[in-house]
């Protein structure tokens, strides 16, 4: 038995001698000694994957950070990966060095070669200037935006019907699900000139359920992003499907183009200088611009973003509003005497509605459409006094920044009126609120996002009156989100609308 304990003791203790050389290896090769942020200890080979286990991977992140501080690191299989929820780090990275921090590409961001032709994943080279000139120049500037406004305002009153229709019924209407086909039905309009959804007769549920699948498997962790080994066995299937969704839409974009360009040669084309003719228009003078493939992969870009993005976040802010009954009746009460009760509300009526411009930052505040921004180091960089060797991945915790105590009074609770008076914007300059993040790789559909959510937000608080569907009380809420590229509803908003 003696003998058996020394082996045993031995066998341990040389475990451990292994352990801590691995823990200090990971901590501290190569880097000189310089100070990495804190972090949990690095289990072998997974690192601390296992801290990351569950559906809800943004809230393991947090929790991990009210330990371990606003800046700290993990690894992730072989990844050295550094989290930072702190307004002065996502400055530093998103602004300050962000020539220091491209972004990361997901393994599953390869399926068809998305990455090359994507102004999201580009390297901010002369190819990603270029279409990004091209997005801000022709999609979303500010005349182009006032050339559609009418398309806008049509699809918004098309959508007000459809509820006056349930009303009359006393069915409940599906919020995000019916936000989603009017964003779609007016990115297909500005970008086609067609419908790609009736959404009063579920026409465009297919392409719905082709965004939302690519979305949901893109935002889930993978593995192989982690442990570069496994790339070729896609163990999780990721890549595979993202490949199929992806694959569809990109047909579907390709046939629209050709039918386009032969509608063109044949001069049979009667659309109306939609974004698809000028893009064509931009490729013809200059080929190396942009090309067919660039189109394609560009409209992925906008259908994936444009659309669900848009419905999540017009179905948390109803949501938010039929759980506080005070707020909603506040912001009605502003649209009738700044509008009229009972009208659909126009672009130009939003600087007269500040309290329900404070409704919509509250709810990019507690629901942020994309809870985490991903980058990687390109070099060895320092910030807020910490060391991040080149190779690292980097995390910015938006979903947790829109909750930080030291920041938000009372931040778990909705409270539009703490940004009344205030000079807090969503625009990318106040890292404290960063929905559609910052620097030179801001989202560039900001612009269209700060026309449409409000519009569409007041247009339904203005014509109806919401009761939640069956006999939930509005205190009993289900606020549960579900985890991806955006952070949806896990249960669907339904709600009855009653006319005002």
């Amino acid at each position: 038995m003696d003998y058996l304990a020394i082996v045993g003791g031995l066998v341990l203790a040389w475990t451990l001698v292994r352990v801590l050389c691995l823990v200090k290896d990971i901590r501290g090769r190569g880097y000189n000694n310089k100070k990495l942020p804190p972090g949990p200890i690095p289990l072998p080979f997974i690192g601390n994957l296992h801290n990351l286990i569950g559906a809800q991977p943004h809230k393991s992140l947090a929790s991990l950070g009210q330990k371990y501080g606003p800046i700290y690191s993990l690894r992730l299989g072989k990844t050295t990966t550094v989290v930072i929820s702190s307004a002065a780090g996502a400055k530093e990275v998103l602004q300050k060095q962000d020539l220091a921090f491209s972004r990361s590409v997901p393994d599953s961001m390869h399926a068809h070669n998305h990455h090359q032709s994507s102004v999201i994943w580009l390297p901010m080279d002369n190819r990603w200037r270029c279409l990004r000139k091209i997005l801000n120049t022709y999609i979303f500037s500010g005349n182009r935006l006032d050339a559609n406004q009418h398309l806008r305002s049509r699809k918004i009153n098309e959508l007000i019907s459809y509820c006056h229709r349930q009303s009359q019924t006393r069915e409940a209407v599906d919020i995000g699900q019916a936000i989603f086909y009017t964003s779609l039905s007016l990115l297909s309009n500005t970008i086609f000139s067609r419908d790609f959804a009736d959404p009063y007769v579920n026409s465009g549920k297919e392409f719905r359920e082709l965004v939302c699948k690519f979305m949901e498997e893109f935002g889930k962790p993978n593995i192989v992003d982690f442990i570069p080994m496994l790339k070729k066995i896609d163990p999780q299937g990721i890549r595979r499907r993202i490949t199929v969704h992806a694959g569809k839409l990109l047909k579907l974009f390709e046939g629209l183009i050709d039918e386009r360009v032969e509608q063109r040669k044949l001069q049979t084309c009667t659309s109306s200088n939609d974004v698809l003719d000028i893009l064509l228009n931009v490729s013809q003078e200059d080929p190396e611009a942009i090309g067919k493939n660039d189109i394609q992969h560009m409209f992925l870009d906008l259908f994936v973003a444009g659309t669900e993005t848009t419905s999540n976040t017009v179905e948390w802010a109803m949501a938010e509003v039929m759980k506080n009954p005070d707020i909603m009746k506040k912001a009605q009460s502003e649209l009738a005497e700044a509008i009229g009760k009972g009208k659909v509300i126009e672009e130009q009526d939003i600087p007269l509605l500040p309290y329900l411009q404070c409704i919509v930052k509250e709810t990019m505040r507690l629901h942020p459409p994309g809870p985490l921004f991903l980058r990687q180091a390109q070099k060895d960089v320092e910030v807020c006094g910490y060391f991040i060797p080149k190779g690292s991945l980097v995390l910015i915790h938006v979903w947790l920044m829109g909750r930080d105590p030291t920041i938000w009074e009372d931040p778990l609770v909705f409270k539009p009126e703490r940004f009344w008076g205030s000079e807090f914007e969503v625009r990318g300059q106040d890292f404290e609120l960063i929905p559609f993040g910052g620097g030179r790789r801001i989202c560039p559909g900001l612009p269209l996002a700060m026309r449409t959510v409000p519009v569409i937000l007041g247009s339904l608080l203005n014509s109806f009156e919401w009761k939640v569907e069956g006999e939930i009380a509005p205190k009993d809420l289900d606020m549960e989100e579900k985890f991806g590229l955006t952070l949806a509803k896990s249960l669907p908003q339904r709600a009855v609308p009653v006319p005002l």
